[in-house]
This record gives structure tokens, C-alpha cells and sequence, in this order.
């Protein structure tokens, strides 16, 4: 006994343990008469002298998001639309009186009408196509989950997985993690415990009252003292992993000569989408892709007819423009924007003298389920240059030299399709560790139908970069969602190079 050196807690533990095959947390702190906290500490020391041993079971379970209990008790979206048909007694409408009715949820109605083939799309109306389908897997699938809260994964059948992944893919269950701890007693623990272990208090700190009375003490009452024991890392301070990846890039582009620029979250859509010759029925402005806002702001007047003019007719560069009446009460509505190029475009406008070469590092919004690799909130990285005789060969040079200085070798472009730029290309770089090139942004030259509205004569250079792709490649993840959990044992042993 003498020799593991076993405190007061631990011994409390180990008898504990050695009544049950296997214990909880919870179970334990009750029968030791220790807090939960405590008990466990003391369990992880007996196995580091293995007389306990600490089991994990890791399960995986969903529960029904908030949107997914809303569609419990109104029934899924195509649903919804079914049952409409049913109540008016017929197998069709036009698609702009459903989007009346059904207004915030129409998109994702009719995509799963069609998906479940319910309905089909006819010369602008919506065909039923079974009057009173069957329920499907997936709407069984939110009344289990609505009656019972949880479903565990391992208790999910083979035949329902696929319509798992299509509700998380769909926002409406979302998966969480469940640990279960157990601790049960050795053989070797065992054994010490029928030896006899006798608990009596312990002095653990000398104090100069003792040390003055040392005379009425023996030995044993004294705990020993063990110098083998390891001494408790210290980890000094530093910088979170992402936000030192995020200066990193940030020093390179203000090293190349660039200005840093910031504006608000909250924009317009004349400057989200409309000033970057985005169409006002472009499907990027649906409820799936941006988050809308209940206000309106005022358009900068200057800029309203060019803007309206190109969309319009194509303005006077021998564009054909988007055709159809650009509406400036859309233009008006606000959202979090999906981009930080709202940001530069407006400071070019502002700025339409050249040189200009700035860039914004910043988050973005979009409405994307949380996944390995989407969330909802994102940084950007975008940045422009604006100058006299600058060219497409200017920024495949500005970006391979970028990509350099972030520590990648091998650069190569694709072509490449973004609305707002002609040419457009894809830079991807070469990563050793997958044995393949990984596409890491997009990039071209702004389209005359961006720059010319707003007053810019000169070419502009323009690219829109993940920081969070990088990130993860950079720290060798593979969820993006460890950048944001609060491990601090990750962060804690993360390299500072």
C-alpha cells in the first residue's frame, strides 16, 4: 500500500468500484461520498496505476432541429402543398398563387414534390400527380423522433439510413454525441482490496504547527511522498490555431502593398447582388442560399439608373443585360451578407481612382446545413487591384505568389464560372500528404457590367478566397467544425509553427 501511495479519495474509489462489475460517474460519486469531479479524478489515477480501468462508449443520436419540430406538427413542406390540392379538390395551380400562399417555403416544396415524383411542373402550373400519397419513410421518421425525442444511431435500420442522411441534409434532425464513462476494478485491484485498505486521515502539508509537535506523530501518519511522480505539463499561452492562420494571411497581402478594408455585416442587396450584375431572380437570393432580414435601407441615388440600366438593357458597352424590370424595392432589402465582395465593390466605387489594391478578411453568411465542411458562418479572404493596364496574367501572378508565401509549392489554374467576372479561374495547389490538387478559391477579371455602372474605368483584378478550406488543410483536419469546438487539449498541444 505503502508503495502505490494511494490518497484518501482514491481508496474511497477503489472500494466503491470493487461492489460493481462496472459504475457510472454518477454512481460512483454517490457510493465514495465524493463529488462527481473528484471521484473521476481519482478513477483516472488508480488506472494510471492499473487498479481501475475507464471504458468509453461513444453514441451517436438525433434530435429534431427547431425547424424540424415546426414541420412535425404541420407536416413537411410537399406535404403541406398536397394537402392544399386536396382541400381545393384540384390537380393543379399556378406556381406564382402557391407561392403566394406558401411563400416561405415554396422552393423547398416543389424541388421534393418533384424528387418524390408527387407533382410535375407544367407550363408555369403545378401538376398533382397522386392525389393522396402514401407517407413516406422520411415523414414516419419525424413522428418517431417527435414522440420519442431521440433515435440512437446504432438503433437506426439499414433501410432508414438513407432517409437519415436526407433530413440532416434537409435541416430537419441534427446529429449530436453522447459519451458514456464506466469504471470497473482490476484483477491487480482487486487483489489490494482484499488485502484490507484502511482509510484514516493523512497529513498531506506540513505546517510549521506539525513540524513544532512532530514529536506526537509517527511515520504512518505522514503520507509519502513520491518523487518519480511526473511533474504537471505548463503549456504557455498562445494564439488559437485559426486566428494565427488568419494573421498569417492578413501580413502577407499588407506585405504585398495591399490596404485592408472592413464594412458591415448587414447589406443591402443592391450592393450584395445587384451592383455585381447578379439577376434580382438569380437563385442565390432564395430563403436556401441568404439570410433575409425584415428592413430596407436607402440606395446610393448616384449609382440606381446605371445599375438599373445595365440590368435592364445591357447599358451602352453592347451588353444584352438580363432583360425583364429591375425592381428597386428589391434592391432595398437587406440581408447578412453572403460575401465579402460586397464589401470591396463598394469601396471601389468610393475609390474609383487609381491604384487601388485592397483586400477583406472577414466572415460571411449563408444558409447551409452544418456539415464536415459547411457551416453557416464563414471567413472570406477577398481582395482587388484596380490600376491602369493591369490583366488576367497580372492575377495568376498575384495569386501564385500568395500561395507561395502560405507555404504551398505547386499552384495551378482551372477555368472556372462565377456571375460577376470573365475570365474566371480556379486556383487549386498541389497537397503531398492526399496525393492531390485541391481547388481553394475563385477569381477573374470584374465583367464591364460590375465596373462600368459604378464609374470604373480601369481593368479590376478580383479573387474570393475559403480561409477555412486553408485552415484545414494547413492543421491536416478533416471537420471544419474543430476549428470552432472548445477542445483545449487540441488547443493546447497545437504547434505554435
Amino acid at each position: 500500500m505503502s508503495e502505490l501511495n494511494l490518497t484518501i479519495n482514491e481508496k474511497r474509489v477503489l472500494q466503491a468500484i470493487a461492489k460493481k462489475d462496472k459504475i457510472p460517474p454518477e454512481e460512483l460519486a454517490q457510493t465514495s461520498g465524493l463529488k462527481i469531479e473528484a471521484a473521476m479524478q481519482s478513477a483516472f489515477l488508480l488506472a494510471e496505476k492499473k487498479l481501475s480501468k475507464i471504458s468509453e462508449e461513444i453514441s451517436d443520436y438525433y434530435e429534431l432541429t427547431s425547424e424540424g419540430e415546426k414541420y412535425a406538427k404541420e407536416g413537411l413542406p410537399e406535404r403541406q402543398i398536397m394537402e392544399y390540392f386536396e382541400k381545393n379538390s384540384k390537380n393543379e395551380f399556378d406556381i406564382s398563387l402557391l407561392k403566394k400562399i406558401f411563400y416561405e417555403y415554396i422552393e423547398f416544396g416543389v424541388s421534393w414534390l418533384l424528387k418524390k415524383r408527387w407533382a410535375k411542373i407544367e407550363k408555369g402550373k403545378i401538376i398533382s400527380l397522386i392525389p393522396k400519397p402514401n407517407k413516406g419513410e422520411d415523414e414516419k421518421f419525424i413522428e418517431e423522433l417527435n414522440k420519442n425525442k431521440r433515435i440512437y444511431w446504432i438503433n437506426v435500420s439499414d433501410r432508414d439510413r438513407g432517409v437519415v442522411y436526407t433530413l440532416e441534409k434537409r435541416n430537419l434532425i441534427e446529429k449530436f454525441t453522447e459519451k458514456k464513462r464506466t469504471v470497473s476494478i482490476t484483477d491487480r485491484g482487486i487483489e489490494l482490496v482484499n488485502k484490507g485498505i484502511t482509510i484514516k486521515k493523512e497529513i498531506a502539508q506540513l505546517t510549521p504547527t506539525i513540524i513544532k509537535n512532530w514529536k506526537n506523530y509517527s511515520p504512518g501518519d505522514y503520507r509519502p511522498y513520491n518523487i518519480h511522480t511526473p511533474v504537471k505539463p505548463v503549456y504557455g499561452a498562445k494564439i488559437h490555431p485559426y486566428q494565427r492562420l488568419i494573421n498569417d494571411m492578413r501580413r502577407i497581402f499588407l506585405d504585398m502593398g495591399f490596404t485592408e478594408i472592413k464594412g458591415d455585416i448587414v447589406q443591402s442587396s443592391f450592393w450584395n447582388f445587384d451592383a455585381l450584375f447578379q439577376p434580382q431572380d438569380h437563385p442565390a437570393r432564395e430563403m436556401q442560399d441568404t439570410f433575409h432580414l425584415d428592413t430596407t435601407c436607402d440606395l446610393p441615388g448616384q449609382y440606381v439608373a446605371t445599375v438599373k440600366n445595365m440590368h435592364e438593357t445591357g447599358g451602352d458597352i453592347g451588353s444584352t443585360g438580363w432583360g425583364g424590370i429591375w425592381s428597386e424595392e428589391v434592391a432595398r432589402k437587406q440581408v447578412l451578407r453572403t460575401h465579402t465582395t460586397a464589401v470591396t465593390i463598394k469601396y471601389l466605387a468610393e475609390n474609383p481612382d487609381p491604384p487601388v489594391k485592397a483586400f477583406c478578411i472577414d466572415r460571411a453568411y449563408r444558409r447551409e446545413a452544418i456539415d464536415p465542411t459547411h457551416t453557416p458562418e464563414f471567413e472570406q479572404l477577398e481582395g482587388v487591384v484596380m490600376d491602369r493596364g493591369v490583366s488576367f496574367k497580372n492575377l495568376l501572378a498575384l495569386l501564385t505568389e500568395f500561395y507561395h508565401r502560405m507555404g504551398f509549392e505547386e499552384v495551378r489554374f482551372r477555368p472556372g464560372y462565377f456571375p460577376y467576372t470573365e475570365p474566371s479561374v480556379e486556383p487549386e495547389v498541389y497537397i503531398e500528404s492526399m496525393g492531390r490538387w485541391v481547388e481553394l478559391g475563385g477569381a477573374g477579371v470584374f465583367r464591364k457590367e460590375v465596373t462600368s455602372p459604378l464609374g470604373i474605368k480601369y481593368p479590376v483584378l478580383a479573387w474570393g478566397l475559403g480561409v477555412s478550406r486553408v485552415a484545414m488543410l494547413r492543421l491536416g483536419l478533416k471537420d471544419l467544425r474543430e476549428l470552432y469546438q472548445s477542445d483545449i487539449d487540441w488547443l493546447r498541444k497545437s504547434p505554435v509553427l
